[in-house]
């Protein structure tokens, strides 16, 4: 395998050049799992971890390798190998990480493509998905919607939750997808290509492993029977990095009810554009668009133009990412890193 089909391109090699030393070489990582790391080459797989140097240097648990990263590693035997730096990420996807902690959390990194996954079912809300638009696109990472469990609904029914979506000022490319019947199934490998990645996100039970169990043919991930009301269960455990055997990599995450969202007007992009838009014609650049003297949105929702559902989530969601980027840097401002990734003897990887 070369370095190309894991995801290596111009871009990167132009990073890296400047930042190689000699006696190492660039790898990717495939997996992370409570601190150990298991990274990829043109050979193959191993375990890996973190040097003390690196740690020491590494101010935040953001800077800290995740799925997706190209590490640069020296390799202290045919089984194991040692971590000195990471290169800057083309994309990425984080998030604030549960409780109170303002810390930031990667998910993944150097992502094409997001495929975000709710079930036509039980799991379905509008205001979700446009919290992992947000997400996606404040990391430039491109999304595809898909809607899962479509055996458990009708077509009428299926036609109303892709108008909500649509009415929400959403235009994502959506997929229609049964894991039961195949339906939708050729048009998510049509957009797949060799030598990008993929990622998964979605709550617990939406179908994502089952989902990458049917592109490769087997059963690569766990999954779990599904229960009488269709909600499946959480199988994922641990991010992973998956080469598909058409040469396409899939990233799998445990899935996320809620999370908290550290965004700036550009990751608001792709689904408040309608919003957005409006906001240029407000009088002034810093509206808070409530009661400003001249505001464009507040018109448009009186008027109909807006529905109130998506006005309210992204005032509440521009309200969120505001106070959680504040609180992150006043944090790093006061000294204060996050947590570091424990070290210990070198584990083989899990199978």
């Amino acid at each position: 395998m070369e370095l190309s089909e894991l995801g290596w391109g111009p871009w990167f090699h132009d990073l890296a050049g400047a930042v190689c030393s000699p006696g190492q070489r660039w790898a990717r990582v495939t997996a992370v799992d409570r601190g150990w790391y298991v990274i990829r080459n043109e050979e193959g797989e191993v375990a890996a971890r973190t040097t003390g140097r690196f740690l020491n240097a590494t101010g935040s648990t953001m800077d800290m390798p995740c799925v997706g990263d190209w590490v640069r590693v020296s390799y202290d035997s045919e089984n194991s190998a040692s971590i000195h730096a990471v290169l800057p990420r083309k994309s990425f996807l984080h998030r604030k990480s549960a409780g109170k902690n303002s810390e930031m959390q990667m998910i993944a990194a150097n992502i094409d493509v997001a495929f975000i996954v709710q079930s036509c079912h039980f799991d379905f809300n509008v205001a979700r998905l446009e919290r992992y638009l947000v997400m996606a696109g404040e990391g430039h990472v491109q999304s595809v919607l898909i809607l899962t469990k479509t055996d458990l609904v009708s077509s009428e029914a299926l036609e109303l939750l892709i108008a909500a979506i649509r009415g929400a000022g959403i235009g994502t490319r959506i997929i229609a997808l049964s894991n039961v019947t195949g339906a939708g199934l050729e048009q998510i490998r049509e957009l797949m290509g060799p030598g990008k990645t993929y990622c998964l996100l979605g709550s617990s039970g939406v179908g994502k492993s089952t989902l990458i169990n049917r592109l490769t043919g087997q059963e690569t991930l766990k999954t779990a029977r599904v229960s009488d009301s269709g909600e499946g269960r959480h199988t994922t455990v641990r991010r992973q990095l998956i080469v598909l055997e058409q040469g396409a990599m899939f990233v799998d995450t445990p899935g996320m009810r809620e999370f908290g969202l550290f965004a700036g007007s550009e990751g608001m992009g792709e689904s408040f554009d309608d919003i957005r838009e409006l906001a240029l014609r407000c009088r002034f650049a810093n509206c808070g668009h409530t009661n400003e003297p001249g505001c464009a949105v507040v018109p448009a929702l009186k008027g109909g133009e807006l529905l109130p559902e998506h006005y309210g989530n992204y005032m509440k969601l521009t309200k969120e990412s505001e106070s959680n980027v504040t609180a992150y840097a006043e944090k790093r401002k006061k000294g204060r890193p996050g947590t570091r990734a424990g070290q210990g003897p070198i584990k083989p990887p899990k199978k």
